[in-house]
């Protein structure tokens, strides 16, 4: 694809729906006390670089390298009319305008695409780990958890995307439809060597992360040109639809290949409720077909309209020179530490905890199940939580939360300790369901507050800029201990294999790392665990995240809410 740097005015993508309000600031004024928008911004928007958003996480434990996308419909566009201040009959007219059939068609085809980019997340970050469990120790888990690191990176590459196209093509397009096929046939290579490497996936575990981190990252890739068509495949006044759209796509597609694939690939599920069981390369094929499918209908009956030019130079060298000089402010390098260490202090419980649980006997589908249920209070709890974080004090909340989270992670830590015997119980059952929603609350009350703090010192200039770069730490925050967590379990772990010889037991040296399993099978023994990393790594996290809060995020967090919005922002060439 030829260069081209066009002077556009939609450079830069805001990388939550969160941060769209700030680009009004070129039109109007708004009230620097909103917190939340679901509102994507006309074409008058500046620069714009990709959302960065993550997939839902069971708050049961699997990371939350998602918790951005769950909250896209907090905040309605009359509420956002309601603060800004604008006259009633402009509000009012906008509300009783019927959505026209070729913005219906839009929000259809904008959910379809964000279903496909979901499907190889809800893969990478949800049902495959648990698939791979009992095959795999945790770290070389740690080592598949690499294939979920693109898609917190993208603002490395987004440049590339919004400047680098076709013409005859489409700005968009040109991205989407190479990467939707690449997308398919990805599945399709992992479907027809399924059996291969699932049969044997710790001889396969490279080549398993290989292909899942090359399918993470395109669909990443797909995102950034999806987010960036979004502003101009709706028309103005219903743009808000966008992160709607969003919402119910990446949201499909995520639990449809975590909760719904882990449900009928049971096959004790599947003969309670007399369903055909789902293979994982069924399922594949499946989704490849639909790829391909929507590909085609992009390729021969969609066209892209051409964007209009405009003064804003979204060069790629402009667009990382802005970066740079974002970061080189003092208060944000205070804000990148701060989110570089915050959720170290949940990293075991993220990663960990529901692995474990699944290894004292829970369930998968039953897991998937309460993963399910909690989902619909998270929406509603993301509702509340957007209302007590609006003011001018945003980051309260997200410092008030971090207290009854760290005790969830305390609280996970206990229950798998104690964890019973399966079968579980009803009245156990409803305890962990009634655990996953109180700790998501807790959780989804942190994005919110954080995402208002960040919407709040955005420089409405280059909004798509500062809110990539600051979620884009956030969200780093929460996937790079992943792999030290995993890998540390095994590092702590203390296991040995005993072995029945003529009444003796014989004690073999280590049974925690691949080899000592292996030849522990061969001698026909049993792998005793004597000390369990996982509560050392846990201990660990939540001492941490306690000691950091205190002498860190809480005085750190008054300083930086107290400072004037003018020292926020960037002083342009």
């Amino acid at each position: 694809m030829p260069t081209r740097r066009k002077k556009s005015s939609n450079a830069l993508k805001p990388t939550s729906k969160a941060s769209e309000a700030n680009n009004r600031s070129d039109r109007r004024m708004r009230d620097p006390s909103m917190a939340v928008s679901s509102s994507l911004d006309g074409s008058h928007a500046t620069a714009r670089t990709p959302i960065t958003a993550r997939p839902h996480s069971n708050r049961l434990g699997l990371e939350g390298d998602g918790e951005d996308v769950e909250l896209n419909l907090l905040n309605s566009e009359d509420q956002i009319r309601a603060r800004e201040g604008l006259d009633s009959e402009s509000s009012e007219n906008h509300e009783k305008r019927p959505i026209s059939a070729k913005d219906k068609r839009a929000m259809a085809l904008l959910s379809v695409l964000y279903l496909i980019q979901g499907v190889p997340l809800g893969l990478a970050l949800g049902s495959v780990p648990f698939l791979l469990k009992d095959h795999l120790s945790y770290s070389q888990l740690g080592t598949f958890a690499l294939s979920g690191y693109p898609y917190s990176l993208k603002l490395l590459w987004s440049p590339i995307v919004d400047s680098v196209f076709l013409p005859s093509v489409g700005r968009r397009k040109s991205w989407i439809i190479p990467m939707q096929l690449l997308v398919g046939t990805a599945m399709l290579y992992i479907a027809y060597n399924v059996q291969r490497l699932m049969d044997d996936p710790a001889t396969h575990v490279n080549e398993l992360t290989f292909v899942f981190t090359s399918l993470v990252f395109l669909s990443a890739t797909q995102d950034i040109a999806v987010d960036g068509w979004a502003l101009t495949l709706l028309s103005h006044e219903n743009l808000s639809y966008a992160s709607t759209c969003q919402t119910l796509g990446l949201n499909t597609g995520y639990f449809a290949s975590f909760t719904v694939f882990l449900a009928l690939n049971s096959v004790e599920f599947c003969e309670k409720w007399g369903i055909p069981h789902l293979t994982l390369d069924a399922y594949l094929k499946f989704c490849s077909a639909i790829c391909f499918a929507v590909t085609f209908w992009l390729v021969f009956f969609k066209k892209e309209d051409k964007e209009p030019e405009t003064e804003t130079d979204m060069s790629i060298k402009a667009v990382y020179k802005t970066i740079w000089s974002i970061c080189k402010l003092k208060h944000i390098q205070s804000l990148i530490i701060m989110h570089f260490f915050a959720k170290l202090g949940f990293a075991a419980n993220d990663a960990v905890s529901s692995l474990k649980m699944v290894e004292k006997g829970f369930k998968r589908e039953d897991l998937a199940l309460a993963v399910l249920i909690d989902f619909p209070f998270q929406i509603f709890g993301g509702y509340l939580a957007a209302r007590w974080s609006r003011g001018d004090k945003p980051l309260r909340p997200w410092v008030i939360a971090f207290w009854p989270r760290l005790g969830f992670c305390l609280l996970a830590a206990l229950v798998v300790y104690w964890f019973p015997a399966p079968p579980i119980s009803t009245s156990f059952f409803v305890f962990l369901i009634a655990y996953t929603v109180f700790a998501s609350f807790s959780s989804t009350v942190q994005f919110v507050g954080i995402s208002a703090f960040h919407t709040r010192v955005s420089d409405p200039l280059i909004g798509g800029t500062y809110m990539t770069l600051l979620n884009t730490f956030s969200n780093l925050g929460g996937t790079w201990p992943k792999w030290f967590i995993l890998k540390g379990v095994d590092w702590f772990s203390v296991a040995t294999c005993h072995v029945t010889q003529s009444s003796l037991d014989v004690a073999v040296k280590e049974c925690v790392s691949d080899h000592g399993k292996a030849t522990c099978q061969e001698l026909g023994g049993e792998c005793i665990t004597e000390t369990d990393g996982y509560y050392v790594v846990s201990g660990f996290c939540f001492l941490f995240g306690v000691a950091f809060l205190v002498m860190y995020i809480i005085p750190t967090a008054r300083r930086l809410q107290e400072l004037p919005t003018s020292v926020w922002r960037v002083k342009m060439a």
